[in-house]
């Protein structure tokens, strides 16, 4: 027999063992996962005593709005390749995470399912504001891998020239707001540096979301909204985050020079605490003669 053939053959066989294993794999997933979940936090409730700890397999299937006989050889391992439309139904009905729905499409031979849909509202949590009111007068925020501002201080509010508890939650977007806000971008030392600096981190964070629609909406909002975002994103640059110095004008403090400083507040899902510290003793000073002014200066005060 000829040995491309019997290579062939045995990539096959490798082939069909390794999918055979990960569905293997995605049925213990989904019965550990649904034996988990609470049928009265989800309104299924029913008298008489429960033989099965957690869902049956009927109430995923009708919460999923899939066959009960097609679910059941899902968690055999004796499925077909699921469709991701019924994969995504099933994540919803046994209330996976977006990491869990993302192991579930992976086990099932997809990619990553991405996001379909904004979510309703992403603000951080109580702790989290806390550390940031804690920080002032060092200006720092907390920002997702898209730029959206998810925390701010007043600190910040202040170096940037804007009351952000004015601007609404879909537009507190650090290269948003540089594009489009003409106070935010005064108070940017150097603009030239600063949007291709933004532009190269914001291309290299998205190149690892491509396709996946809050990323592919934020893109073409850019892109529509600025003509020198356009044509600094066809440069193609890409970089990486970094600590860096960067330079603030403020109409009353004069130049800040400001160390930025990364922090990642969970791993891998892209959100980072930017802490700003003055880089020399000029800065300090204009950094506490912000602190010492009103709660907010508007951007035409005068020195």
């Amino acid at each position: 027999m000829d040995r491309a053939l019997i290579n062939t053959r045995q990539d096959s066989a490798i082939s069909e063992s390794d999918d055979a294993k990960r569905l293997t794999e995605l049925g213990v997933f989904l019965r550990q996962r649904r034996e988990n979940l609470d049928p009265a936090r989800l309104g299924l409730h029913r008298g008489g005593r429960r033989r099965t700890p957690g869902l049956r397999r009927e109430d995923v299937a009708q919460l999923a709005d899939i066959g009960i006989t097609w679910y059941t050889k899902l968690e055999q391992g004796r499925a077909t390749r699921p469709s991701t439309k019924a994969l995504a139904a099933i994540a919803t009905a046994l209330q996976c995470s977006e990491t869990e729905t993302r192991y579930l499409f992976t086990l099932a031979g997809h990619g990553s399912p991405g996001k379909t849909t904004a979510p309703l509202c992403e603000h951080l949590n109580r702790c989290a504001q806390i550390i940031l009111d804690q920080l002032d007068p060092l200006p720092a925020i907390v920002q997702n891998a898209r730029f959206d501002i998810l925390g701010f201080n007043r600190s910040y509010s202040q170096l940037l020239g804007i009351d952000l508890d004015e601007i609404p939650a879909g537009d507190r977007n650090c290269i948003y707001l540089a594009l489009t806000h003409p106070a935010w971008r005064a108070r940017l030392a150097d603009w030239d540096e600063v949007l291709p600096r933004m532009v190269a981190l914001f291309r290299a964070a998205w190149s690892e979301h491509r396709g996946e629609a809050l990323w592919e909406a934020q893109l073409k909002r850019f892109l529509e909204t600025s003509d020198e975002f356009r044509t600094t994103w066809l440069r193609n640059e890409v970089r990486g985050i970094e600590n860096q110095t960067k330079r603030f004008r403020h109409p009353l403090a004069g130049i800040l020079n400001m160390n930025q400083t990364n922090w990642w507040t969970a791993p891998k899902n892209g959100d980072r605490l930017l802490v700003y510290v003055p880089a020399d003793e000029a800065s300090e000073h204009a950094l506490h003669k912000l602190a010492n002014l009103e709660p907010f200066v508007p951007e035409n005060a005068s020195a």
